[in-house]
């Protein structure tokens, strides 16, 4: 992920070998901006289908065509995403599930309910009384008391 120090953007060195900012801040084609973050087009195109890449601030361009142009802000997002999967060994999938999930209370829900059926995720306390009896069973259960 691209260092920053007091919310400023780290000088072009301190970014990952993957990401090779431009040396030029006009927005830049798709082809150009997979270059810079070291993926294709094609990728970045499943990626926007996918809800990956950052809303575009600038007008798309063409004639009869929104041709999509990259600023160096979104080629940092899309870099912090790919370094994400990578770090965390997830796909792009995977990925736009999580925001969706962490977007989406409905969705959260029907996942945490799924989780705590699986057993891989503990149902919430409903008042304080069930907090502590589930922390003595914790308790209990690792041989504490």
């Amino acid at each position: 992920m691209c260092p920053t120090v007091q919310g400023m953007a780290a000088p072009e060195d301190a970014f990952p070998t993957s990401v090779r900012p431009a040396q030029h801040l006009d927005p830049v084609s798709i082809s150009t901006a997979a270059e810079q973050v070291g993926t294709t087009a094609r990728t970045l195109r499943y990626r926007e289908n996918l809800g990956l890449l950052p809303r575009t601030q600038e007008p798309p361009t063409g004639r009869g065509h929104r041709h999509r142009r990259f600023t160096q802000e979104d080629l940092r997002t899309i870099a912090n995403g790919l370094e994400l999967e990578k770090e965390l060994d997830i796909s792009p999938a995977a990925l736009a599930f999580a925001l969706r999930v962490l977007a989406e209370p409905e969705v959260l829900a029907l996942v945490r309910e799924h989780g705590e059926r699986l057993g891989r995720l503990t149902a919430k306390p409903v008042r304080a009384m069930d907090f502590e009896k589930e922390k003595a069973m914790r308790l209990l259960q690792n041989g504490r008391l």
